[in-house]
């Protein structure tokens, strides 16, 4: 993790319009990412009907991909740093179209999490490289316009995600059911890697620090110890091997954090920047991102099989019940950073864990006293709710975290903040099958009371999300009262991360470094 010092172009590129049709292609891949994220949650139903996929399975469709690019995130960064961005972004694009190709083909469950992994890792490389490619090309004057349009397309794309899977799913193109959510992204893949080459120019980093191959595979390892286990655990029967596995993980993350001692004593090029942590504001808040990344994870996986599965609704029916949802969201974001934040500090993020807590708590009083019978627009309330607090905690988070850390810091604690926003997200889907599926009375389905069941499971997997909120909210305690400003943007500073590296002298605004504001499913 690394802040480079990357120089503005010059005048004749700043008056270069082709530099338009380069951001035009990485704002394009920004958006396949996103969209992918959002669009798959709301296809799973089909996708268990179609290929047999069991719900272990169906976790790993989404966990694989969330871990493959939490593990390669620092990495990718580094990469481009080093071999060039455009390089390492046209690599990643190649590669990202090349797996939504084997998933749309995936004729078996486990060649679709294969592909789906793929996915994950090969966005990895393609995403950090963004903000760097807009750093590289843009004059630090044009900067907030363009990080404007990256705030668009953030929201353009939790909005449109569900859509988008609930439409291709439900038109059943050609007979090829829910395939279209990733065959979507091949003429898209082919003509920005066209457009890429010839448009994007060729960066690097003055002084790139090096790989962390080893950190990367410790880490990855301790984390496959800990969720293949919490994963298949409930279909296994719970097997011993799987506790031993999951108490085997410690050892492998304390064994993790001793090398990336060893490996800043080396050669300063850790993957992780231990002494952030020395930072109280900054450990809460990685606490706070794993955390509510735990609960997106678990929320908006059996929220869609509540839907599905237990209501027996259509794919179009539920992506359009999420409507108010997102829109609640994008407009809480913007108000939280423009009006809200600058005025009331990390009081607006309390508000909002509190805001979704209680969205939470009436979204499982409702699917109570509905029954089977609950209507999409008597959902409309809790979800209005939930997203309006998503909003206030989404978009001001990353920069009041990064408040009180070091400059010279900014851009490894925006990396690890990135990095574990995604982590936490794999965390929750693989905790699903505890909090939810381990809730469904199978009997109760066999009996042909399928909503019963996923309704009451629901409600129990609810109950989950509104104790790591509270958790969410007593973490924030530790956060500094009011988030730092910089000229410029409201971010804190320059980042390397889930979008790339910031220019010296220039911040890119936190909540833009940010790779989605929340995933919508």
């Amino acid at each position: 993790m690394t802040t480079t010092a990357t120089t503005d172009p010059p005048a004749d590129a700043a008056a270069d319009r082709r530099r338009w049709l380069a951001l035009a292609v990485v704002m394009t891949a920004s958006f396949m990412d996103l969209v992918d994220v959002t669009i798959v949650n709301i296809a799973m139903p089909s996708i268990r009907k179609d290929i047999g996929a069991s719900f272990s399975t169906l976790q790993w469709i989404t966990e694989g991909y969330a871990l493959a690019f939490a593990a390669g995130l620092i990495t990718g960064g580094r990469l481009g740093d080093i071999y060039g961005r455009r390089r390492v972004f046209l690599l990643g694009m190649s590669g990202f179209t090349l797996a939504s190709m084997l998933c749309g083909i995936a004729g078996d469950p486990q060649l679709l999490v294969a592909a789906r992994v793929l996915q994950g890792a090969t966005a990895a490389l393609m995403v950090p490289q963004v903000l760097a490619i807009v750093h590289a090309t843009f004059p630090a004057h044009e900067r907030g316009k363009v990080f404007g349009m990256f705030g668009a397309i953030v929201g353009l794309g939790a909005v449109s995600g569900p859509i988008l899977g609930a439409l291709l799913t439900q038109w059943n193109l050609f007979g090829l059911e829910w395939r279209p959510i990733f065959l979507v992204n091949l003429p898209v893949g082919i003509a920005g890697l066209v457009l890429g080459r010839r448009y994007i120019q060729e960066s690097r980093a003055p002084q790139a620090l090096g790989l962390d191959l080893v950190g990367v595979a410790l880490a990855t390892c301790g984390l496959l110890m800990l969720l293949y286990p919490l994963t298949q655990g409930r279909e296994l029967g719970w097997p011993l091997w799987g506790f031993a596995s999951m108490g085997g993980s410690v050892l492998v993350f304390a064994a993790f954090v001793a090398y990336e001692r060893y490996k800043t004593r080396k050669d300063g090029s850790p993957l992780v920047e231990l002494s952030l942590f020395k930072v109280k504001s900054f450990a809460a808040g990685i606490g706070i991102e794993v955390a509510f990344g735990i609960a997106c994870g678990v929320f908006f996986l059996i929220w869609t099989l509540y839907m599905q599965i237990g209501l027996g609704w259509s794919a179009l029916r539920a992506g359009l019940t999420g409507i108010p949802f997102s829109l609640a969201v994008s407009a809480a974001a913007g108000l939280s950073v423009q009006k809200l934040v600058p005025r009331f500090g990390r009081k607006v993020l309390q508000a909002g864990a509190l805001s979704m807590a209680a969205g939470v708590l009436l979204y499982i009083w409702e699917s109570g006293h509905y029954g089977t019978q609950i209507a999409s627009w008597q959902m409309a309330l809790p979800l209005v709710v939930m997203g309006l607090g998503m909003g206030l905690i989404v978009a001001p988070l990353t920069e009041t975290v990064l408040a009180e850390v070091p400059k010279e810091h900014s851009g490894s604690a925006s990396g690890l903040i990135n990095t574990t926003q995604q982590l936490g997200n794999a965390v929750g889907l693989g905790l699903v099958s505890v909090v939810f599926f381990d809730a469904v009375d199978e009997g109760a389905v066999a009996r042909g009371r399928a909503g019963e069941a996923f309704g009451d499971a629901f409600r129990h997997g609810m109950w989950w999300v509104a104790g790591v909120l509270g958790l969410v909210l007593a973490l924030m305690f530790a956060l500094p009262r009011k988030a730092a400003t910089a000229p410029g943007g409201p971010g804190g500073g320059t980042g390397e991360g889930a979008l790339g590296e910031g220019a010296a002298g220039d911040t890119v605004p936190a909540q833009q470094q940010a790779k989605e504001p929340a995933p919508v499913a």
